[in-house]
């Protein structure tokens, strides 16, 4: 009787403590993220419209005419994720590899349709946000809470060793759906077909998972596989780094995500980091399961991960942490809960203006591109213009201009281009990638530049600075005052008057 008296006492104190613990109110994600707002859909077809034509007459034709794509860092290609529902008539945007490339010469302007639906794809594609960090500190647990997932059949798998394998992308759609990355690669309408150049092994470790949630509707999450510093790469079966390289140059905002207990930096955070070089502003530092820790605690942790972090972020200004437990459990009781709050509020509000400036970004990255493509033209061209200059009848032309590509300083090939045009030089290519660049396209393959005009279509080089320098700059301005670029300017033309004749007397 006794011993049973003792099993009740037991029973009840288990279930004590296994009630679940007090849940967190979301009232300040849905009112950040504007989730119960149903304001009807922005309609930005006439933007869109414009700025591929801008991209198919003015940038295209010199980014094939010099083979940009086979130089480039940071690929124009169909977008790991689909259109916005609400564009439904762009919904066959986007297909795999790269835009062009292997076009020569020439005013042809007749390109490829697949090319341009690629493009298309990418510039009609929702805001990507990738999750980066060690394993075990709750990015998938942050994933399930911003998209209150928890305890439904929708949430990511979650625990306290190395849980996620694969990299998952999260979709919306009409219905709970999993999709195998095999499938994803090969259907074209996804734009997934670059990602088959890691091998059938990273395909069978990608998979995208489709949920009807609204966040979704407006922008793309991607979880990853967390950083494990004793395993080697080359352990996983596909190239990590490269993968991970792939997801950071399609990503709008880019969250790496540490715990107290990982601190530390090895191999492949530091190689992870040297990828993010030149994204600084993308990047969103969080130590998550902060309520974990008492004060001083919290703020030894927090000088450690900066003095982990300082050398791998080469910027001036140190980048912001953010500070917070993102999980669905009510924060842990004498810990400093607005202060968690607050900085979880203020992360969510860089969210929703990455979404909120999806357009606006969109230009800008398709200018930042057209000026790189320019630049490249002009050093291709300063090349060829500096061969011809050196070439003599009795010269070995493929001599020559291995010397000038050996040294180029020597011919004063990159000082000519800043001291002749208004290019930075901080815009300046590695003059190293030229090596290899003109190893696999012999110089005489291209044209100069002032023969890349034609009566009817005007010089490559004019309409790409034209691009870069009015047409582009306008169209992000008509958006910011809330114009519809596809419309007359009524300012000018005085729209729906019926116009006067300043001659005829009144």
């Amino acid at each position: 009787m006794k011993a049973l008296l003792l099993l009740c006492c037991f029973l009840e104190e288990a279930e004590d403590v296994g009630e679940e613990a007090p849940m967190r109110d979301r009232s300040h994600i849905e009112k950040t993220l504007m989730l119960n707002e149903d304001k009807p859909a922005d309609d930005y077809s006439a933007v869109l419209q414009r700025l591929r034509k801008i991209y198919h007459s003015s940038i295209k034709p010199l980014e094939q005419s010099y083979k940009y794509n086979e130089l480039r860092q940071h690929e124009i290609t169909g977008p790991p994720v689909g259109l916005d529902d609400n564009d439904d008539d762009h919904d066959r945007g986007g297909g795999g590899g790269g835009g062009g490339g292997s076009g020569s010469g020439g005013g042809d302007n007749d390109f490829d349709d697949d090319e341009d639906d690629n493009f298309y794809g990418e510039i009609t594609s929702k805001p990507m946000v990738l999750f980066l960090g060690p394993w075990s500190v709750g990015k998938s647990t942050m994933i399930n809470y911003l998209l209150g997932l928890e305890d439904t059949r929708y949430q990511l798998y979650t625990g306290a060793e190395p849980t996620t394998s694969e990299f998952t992308v999260l979709m919306h759609g009409p219905k709970l759906k999993t999709i195998e990355g095999i499938v994803m690669a090969a259907d074209s309408a996804r734009s997934f077909s670059p990602l088959e150049k890691f091998g059938q092994n990273f395909l069978e470790k990608l998979i995208g998972i489709e949920v009807p949630h609204k966040l979704l509707e407006r922008v793309t999450f991607v979880d990853t596989p967390g950083i494990i510093e004793n395993r080697k790469q080359q352990e996983r079966g596909y190239p990590f780094n490269d993968v991970c390289q792939w997801f950071i140059d399609r990503a709008d905002l880019i969250f790496v995500v540490f715990d107290p207990t990982k601190l530390d930096v090895g191999l492949e955070l530091e190689t992870l980091f040297r990828q993010l070089k030149g994204r600084e502003s993308q990047i969103r530092i969080i130590l998550n399961k902060a309520d974990n820790l008492a004060t001083q605690m919290l703020m030894r942790v927090y000088g450690a991960l900066f003095w982990s972090l300082a050398p791998l972020i080469n910027v001036t200004e140190p980048p912001r942490v953010y500070v917070s437990s993102f999980w669905p459990q009510d924060y842990k009781p004498d810990t400093h809960r607005e202060l968690f709050l607050k900085e979880e509020i203020s992360l969510l509000e860089d969210l929703n203006q990455v979404i909120e400036n999806r357009l606006e970004n969109k230009i800008a990255f398709i200018r930042q591109h057209a000026i790189r493509v320019r630049i490249h033209a002009l050093l291709v061209d300063r090349y060829l213009q500096t061969y011809k200059d050196k070439m003599t009848f009795f010269s070995d032309g493929e001599l020559v201009f291995k010397d000038i590509v050996e040294d180029p300083d020597k011919f004063y090939i990159f000082k000519t281009i800043l001291a002749k045009t208004n290019v930075s030089k901080f815009d300046l290519p590695n003059r190293e990638a030229y090596k290899d660049f003109f190893g696999i396209n012999p110089i005489s393959n291209f044209k100069l530049l002032s023969q890349q005009c034609s009566y009817m279509g005007g010089c490559f080089l004019e309409k790409i600075e034209r691009a870069i320098t009015q047409e582009l700059p306008s169209l992000l301005g008509s958006i910011g005052l809330g114009k519809n670029p596809g419309a007359p300017n009524c300012d000018k033309t005085g729209c729906g008057d019926t116009p006067k004749n300043r001659y005829k007397k009144h």
